[in-house]
């Protein structure tokens, strides 16, 4: 196990390691990323912003992903039910569609959130918003989070991390 996790922390296999489970925690799968990249830095750190960089890569692309999930179903839900969008608006799909309508893509900026995050792409998916507004968004929400925690624990336990 140790030779695996030192495997893990090379610079070389570190990086993809971290993109993939920020690209994996940010679809519906429930996994934290925080930890992986925190470990990465905390091994390595002169790959605090490189690793910062691609967490927020690969959770972006995870946000961009469960997109198109949303997107995917509701155009499946659209076609097997033969409702139109004014047909298919229940109370609480009037108050979510209201609530992303009235801010728009910026509500991406809360993808970062956990429990929320992740199916909050999905419904800006589900409504059609636009892609690309939401996926810079997404990408402001999720580099600032990284940013916050895995600063935060540098700040909080300053002799763990040396910069």
């Amino acid at each position: 196990m140790h030779s695996l996790l030192s495997a893990l922390a090379l610079p070389q296999y570190g990086l993809v390691t971290v993109f993939v489970v920020s690209l994996i925690s940010a679809t519906l799968l429930p996994m934290a990323s925080v930890p992986a990249v925190y470990g990465l830095v905390k091994l390595n750190p002169e790959l605090f912003w490189p690793a910062l960089l691609v967490a927020t890569a690969g959770n972006t692309a995870g946000g961009a992903i469960s997109y198109w999930m949303g997107y995917g179903l509701e155009r499946a839900y659209e076609k097997v039910t033969h409702q139109t969008e004014e047909q298919q608006k229940s109370a609480s799909h009037a108050r979510a569609l209201a609530w992303l309508e009235r801010f728009g893509p910026p509500a991406c900026l809360l993808s970062w959130l956990p429990f929320v995050g992740d199916p909050l792409c999905a419904v800006a998916g589900w409504l059609r918003l636009p892609f690309w507004p939401c996926v810079f968004y997404m990408g402001i929400g999720k580099f600032l989070r990284y940013f916050a925690y895995v600063g935060g624990l540098y700040w909080a336990a300053p002799n763990a991390i040396e910069f």
